[in-house]
């Protein structure tokens, strides 16, 4: 009988191959949230075995710093955890406009259907149960990395004159280069990925701030920056809007992504 690849050593680990160092697949990273540390130890080996570059978190809180700290590609989330269960979690991710496309798997050893259905309605991409197959796990992991890679949010955002380059952390308007804090920068890519979409003040301290809603900074704080904001996008700062009493919205007209 095959033996289950979270009990001891992964089934087939012996028939995985390493991937080639120029499959990007292979460079993804993968935050691992999971608190029994066995299971950590064994998802660890397996994954950097095939050449995936791997971090960790043991509870709700500390997965949500991870996956603003980390930036990870994929989340691969058990439920039952310290603190926010895995299905909080979850949610948390999508609602969240900056990681709102990360692909996410739970991996957990709830079977019930019920479980499978709800985690899956609350935006997981994928439910797989322990006991799992190394080699079903890794293939369904490649899996959603490809099927994500062309909806995942653009490297490159232009909204009218204005382009964002999120790799080299730089904004120009009409080609000339915009100095903004790292807290303008990121207050701008929230509005600019929302798509026309009202941000809540909750939502931007979470998002940009990394304050949980009924943290004590008070809302003016996100006012001065919008104001700040707006000043040095120039004629473009007009398509950011105050939505009395919620928030801001980024009117994009017509966004082009590359």
């Amino acid at each position: 009988m095959t033996q289950p690849a979270w009990s001891g050593i992964p089934s087939g680990a012996t028939s995985l191959t390493p991937k080639p160092a120029g499959d990007r697949v292979a460079m993804a990273k993968i935050l691992i949230v999971e608190d029994m540390e066995s299971v950590v130890t064994l998802l660890r080996s397996l994954f950097e075995r095939e050449g995936f570059e791997v971090t960790t978190a043991q509870d709700g809180l500390e997965a949500l710093d991870a996956v603003r700290r980390e930036k990870p590609d994929l989340v691969l989330l058990d439920l039952v955890l310290p603190g926010l269960d895995g299905l909080e979690v979850c949610r948390r991710i999508r609602q969240d406009p900056l990681t709102a496309h990360l692909p996410i798997i739970i991996l957990s050893g709830k079977e019930e259907e019920t479980d499978k259905v709800i985690g899956l309605e609350i935006g997981a991409d994928d439910y797989i149960t322990k006991p799992f197959q190394a080699n079903e796990l890794i293939a369904r992991v490649k899996g959603r990395l490809r099927r994500s890679a062309p909806t995942d949010p653009a490297r490159v955002l232009k909204v009218g004159s204005l382009e964002m380059q999120l790799d080299r952390y730089t904004v120009t308007l009409e080609g000339k280069l915009i100095h903004l804090t790292s807290k303008e920068f990121n207050l701008l890519r929230a509005l600019i990925m929302t798509n026309g979409r009202v941000l809540s003040r909750d939502a931007l301290l979470e998002t940009v701030w990394g304050h949980h809603k009924g943290a004590d900074l008070q809302s003016r704080t996100i006012d001065v920056h919008i104001r700040s904001l707006r000043n040095k996008l120039g004629p473009e700062g007009y398509r950011i809007f105050t939505v009395r009493n919620v928030g801001y919205r980024l009117d994009p007209g017509s966004v082009q992504q590359h």
